[in-house]
């Protein structure tokens, strides 16, 4: 398994990650970025995201709950990652059931996002193979997307990555899952939106290192899971795993990740 060598990456080298994020989300997005070594930077103005985007070590873009401004400024940014190189993450929040963040979303997979980080129920959604969920709740499973997941992959040369109770990872032929984490995560508001950022952070740091972008998006998917573990160890309510989970991704080692998740090649 490939995921210590990728974690160290990201705390030895702080990736810079851009977040353009939706307005539920910025802070635990921020606070999780830090805790796991890297550096968060929320710009969404147009004029800056645009410039940003090429400076940046990794984007994350998150179209949950925009402004029509921070929509132009996405596609902006995407078009300017894509220009110059920054890897960056599409996290297509509630796409399928709302129309105008489902068009923005689809618009930018022109721009070759290096990962697409979802639900099940968004995948579908942002493929066209159904209306999505229940907002930002999914109401299909990882299996239930797989096929739309990999015809997605194919066209846009994206890692597909598909969270729920055990997260799916595919690309180029390859499907990789991880078990871990608890229940408790969906009762902690934003639990999937740092993810995106990680993800983003992981792709950032192993940037011309030889490491895959399928490697990248499966360790930081194994961190969170082992972080939530670690977390329903210590409690069993939201508000305190919370605080013991962004704990567990700061002090959590490599090598202990590996021993509170399973990561299987299907």
């Amino acid at each position: 398994m490939t995921v210590s060598p990728i974690l160290t990456a990201v705390r030895s080298r702080t990736p810079l990650v851009h977040c353009m994020t939706n307005t539920v989300v910025p802070q635990i997005t921020a606070n999780v970025l830090l805790a796991v070594g890297a550096a968060p930077a929320m710009i969404d103005l147009p004029e800056e995201a645009e410039i940003f985007a090429g400076v940046a070590s990794a984007l994350l873009i998150n179209v949950g709950n925009g402004s029509a401004e921070q929509h132009r400024a996405m596609r902006l940014a995407a078009a300017a990652a894509e220009r110059e190189g920054t890897p960056w993450v599409l996290d297509p929040v509630a796409v399928g059931a709302l129309p105008v963040r489902t068009q923005l979303a689809r618009d930018l997979l022109a721009h070759r996002p290096a990962a697409i980080r979802a639900n099940a129920s968004e995948i579908l959604g942002l493929a066209g193979a159904s209306a999505g969920g229940r907002g930002v709740d999914a109401t299909d499973t990882a299996d239930d997307a797989l096929a739309a997941g990999r015809e997605l992959s194919e066209q846009t040369g994206a890692v597909i990555a598909i969270s729920g109770p055990v997260d799916v990872v595919i690309s180029g032929g390859r499907v990789t899952r991880i078990s871990g984490g608890s229940p408790l995560m969906p009762l902690v508001i934003g639990t999937g939106c740092a993810l995106g950022a990680t993800v983003a952070a992981a792709l950032g740091a192993v940037s011309g290192s030889g490491h895959s972008a399928h490697e990248a998006v499966v360790a930081a998917h194994a961190l969170f899971g082992a972080a939530g573990s670690r977390a329903a160890q210590q409690t069993n309510a939201p508000g305190s795993f919370q605080v013991a989970w962004i704990d567990a991704l700061h002090t959590l080692t490599p090598d202990e990740v590996a021993t509170l998740v399973s990561v299987e090649e299907a």
